[in-house]
């Protein structure tokens, strides 16, 4: 049998080679049989625009739904936020998303919810790897299953946490990019919903299983129509872009730059405490000192987690969390449930544009003069030859980290979640596999670009790429 190897969130692998319906249906069957064990008895199951994700949902749904579960599927294809508000609204043990959320179209993946609406916390994925092939998969029950659509009430609690007087007042077009994914049409129907006179320009609006020809994730590489669109624009008009499932944010600025996920959870930050909200803010291993400088300023505790959000959801279960997030652009706020959300995120970032009159890059120039922290950032996704290539170099760096990166020496060195090498001037470098893609990542944050660029020429050199 197939190894079905959970990472960072879920399980992900390419589809007809691993991802079968066989394997799903395996894993489909543990997962009943922990909801079970845990003496839950209803489950949600979602699923996004991805090639045959439906399916691979109506198969999971047929089979929680033959081990006595009382199983909801989505009546249609739903941003991963919106089936993990879901769990909640439905009063659900469990749910399961079939996504692989910003991989390259030709993965798909399973991801599993804990009853509180986020990403399942390590305890629940262990005890559902433990229970794979226990049982042999039921047969599904596809008639036993009930649709469901939560739509109306997800846009309700957007309301309950956005200005909606203040954004009624935005006069500039605000653009959503979808990537192709299952965020399309989500921000256009609060939109309708919520009676603003907002000229939203979407793109890539309609669901495409091959993502309109590149990756579903939010970065500068995959977004050149985009950029090209926002070059003849002016501040403070942005695009916001989710990924395929819609729970990571990415923006593009006016004249076409990117603002990334570091810059975006910055603003988060300085918005949500100037809406007068506090709390803890959490952040994974790979997330800009930037955060912890205006934390710091601010008056808030920060506390820093491996990378993959459910060590974030971790957190947001003990209480008093204001944002939590990740390099990746996943983010969580306080008042919502304890899960990424690109959509909420996104109609934030307007909020903060509407309400301070400044456009996104002026007010993280403002806090970068408040923190005194000068930022720039890049990643490297280096593609193995082999598991056990990527396995053995990451090995050496942690026997054995090098006393310098260039003209760079090492301060000290952090192994939290891979080996991050902070350097002198107060650059920092990080080196990890990837959780989810055969990849060895490597991060780097600098005062400016080009020594970001210059440090990551020598990483690779580390690294015999």
């Amino acid at each position: 049998m197939d190894e079905l190897r959970f990472g960072t969130d879920g399980w992900r692998d390419v589809i007809a080679d691993r991802y079968t319906f066989v394997n799903v249906a395996r894993a489909a069957q543990a997962t009943a049989d922990y909801v079970i064990a845990a003496g839950g008895s209803r489950a949600v199951v979602g699923h996004d625009t991805r090639f045959l994700s439906d399916r691979f949902a109506a198969h999971t749904a047929g089979i929680l739904a033959a081990n006595g579960i009382e199983t909801h599927l989505a009546k249609r294809y739903l941003p991963t936020p919106v089936t993990s508000f879901a769990v909640v609204q439905l009063q659900a043990a469990a749910g399961v998303m079939i996504t692989a959320s910003h991989n390259p179209p030709h993965y798909n993946g399973f991801k599993l919810k804990g009853p509180y609406g986020g990403s399942a916390t390590p305890e629940i994925y262990n005890g559902v790897i433990q229970r794979i092939d226990d049982t042999p998969a039921k047969k599904p029950e596809p008639e036993a299953v009930r649709p469901f659509d939560v739509s109306e009430a997800y846009y309700a609690r957007l309301g309950e946490l956005l200005d909606i007087d203040a954004l009624k007042k935005y006069p500039h077009a605000f653009y959503h990019d979808a990537m192709g994914g299952a965020g399309g049409g989500w921000i256009a129907g609060f939109v309708r919903r919520a009676g603003l006179p907002l000229d939203l320009r979407e793109l890539h609006g309609v669901p495409h299983p091959l993502f309109y020809g590149v990756h579903p994730e939010p970065i500068p590489q995959n977004l050149s129509t985009l950029r090209a669109v926002m070059r003849v624009e002016k501040d403070p008009i942005f695009a916001a872009v989710t990924d395929g499932d819609a729970d990571r944010i990415g923006a593009v600025l006016a004249g076409g730059s990117y603002f990334n996920s570091h810059q975006i959870f910055a603003v988060l930050l300085h918005h949500l405490h100037s809406k007068g909200l506090r709390g803890r803010v959490v952040k994974t291993f790979s997330v800009s000192q930037v955060v912890d400088r205006l934390a710091e300023k601010l008056g808030l505790e920060v506390v820093t987690t491996p990378v993959g959000f459910k060590y974030i959801t971790d957190e947001f279960l003990k209480g008093d969390v204001l944002i939590g997030g990740e390099e990746s652009g996943g983010i969580g706020v306080a008042g919502h449930i304890p899960e990424r959300d690109g959509i909420l995120n996104a109609l934030l970032l307007l909020e903060s544009v509407v309400t301070t009159g400044k456009s996104l890059g002026e007010q993280f120039t403002e806090i970068e003069e408040l923190v005194e922290l000068k930022h720039a950032f890049d990643r490297l996704d280096l593609k193995v030859a082999s598991p056990d290539a990527r396995d053995e170099a990451m090995k050496r760096l942690y026997e054995a980290p090098p006393d310098r990166v260039g003209r760079f020496k090492i301060e000290r060195v952090e192994t939290l979640d891979g080996v991050k090498l902070h350097l002198e001037g107060g650059a920092w470098l990080l080196f990890r596999p990837s959780g989810t893609e055969p990849l060895l990542r490597i991060y780097c944050e600098a005062e400016d670009a080009s020594t970001v660029k210059r440090i990551l020429k020598e990483a690779r050199k580390l690294v015999g790429a």
